[in-house]
């Protein structure tokens, strides 16, 4: 014999179905402001940039095109350039090693290029070794030590720059950021990819610490 429902049951489930409705309703609501107010937070410190002056520019590294800059790199350099020229800083730091199979390291491109716009050789310091954004700012502070600068403006695409100044104050170095005036990031397929892959990217590195 075949027992009814009873209705109390029914409505017992119901109710647990739209609690449980609800509850995932509000944690996705929950996540899409938190990823809105990253997004909006990365474009924040980005733009950052007061004018203040600092012993060196720390210039992160970007792709090198065999002995030329890439668009990007060449930005960031045009941008340290002028930090350098109006007298924001001092001295230049060019970081950025060998990409796989070049023969030539990003620095090394960067070094010549800064050269060839004016700057004193003498004023400008490379490293060779690097190869992420981590590795890059570790690399500058042994430069930094050695030099005894004391502080650095943080030169690089805006929204590179959320997650470099957090690495820059892991590892103790009194930076201040300077987003480059113009990027190569134009369209907005690519600056979708760029803001959101910071946005993972900075979510990965507090998570892992790479």
């Amino acid at each position: 014999m075949i027992l009814p429902i009873k209705s109390n049951h029914i409505g017992s489930f119901s109710v647990l179905t739209r609690s449980r409705r609800r509850t995932i309703y509000i944690l996705i609501l929950l996540l899409l402001v938190y990823v809105g107010v990253q997004l909006w937070d990365i474009h924040r410190v980005g733009h950052m940039d007061r004018g203040r002056g600092a012993d060196c520019a720390i210039v992160l590294g970007a792709a090198a095109w065999h002995d030329k800059p890439s668009p990007v790199l060449r930005e960031r350099l045009n941008h340290a350039i002028n930090l350098y020229k109006e007298g924001s800083v001092k001295s230049l730091v060019l970081t950025g090693g060998y990409g796989k199979g070049a023969d030539f390291a990003e620095s090394e491109v960067g070094l010549e290029y800064c050269v060839k716009q004016g700057v004193p050789r003498e004023v400008i310091h490379a490293e060779l070794e690097s190869l992420n954004t981590l590795d890059n700012i570790k690399e500058a502070k042994k430069i930094m030590s050695a030099q005894g600068f004391e502080d650095a403006l943080l030169v690089s695409d805006p929204w590179h720059l959320k997650r470099a100044r957090k690495m820059a104050s892991d590892l103790d170095l009194e930076v201040y950021v300077s987003g480059t005036p113009s990027s190569r990031f134009r369209s907005v397929g690519a600056k979708s990819k760029f803001l959101f892959g910071e946005f993972a990217l900075y979510h990965c590195y507090l998570v892992t610490g790479k």
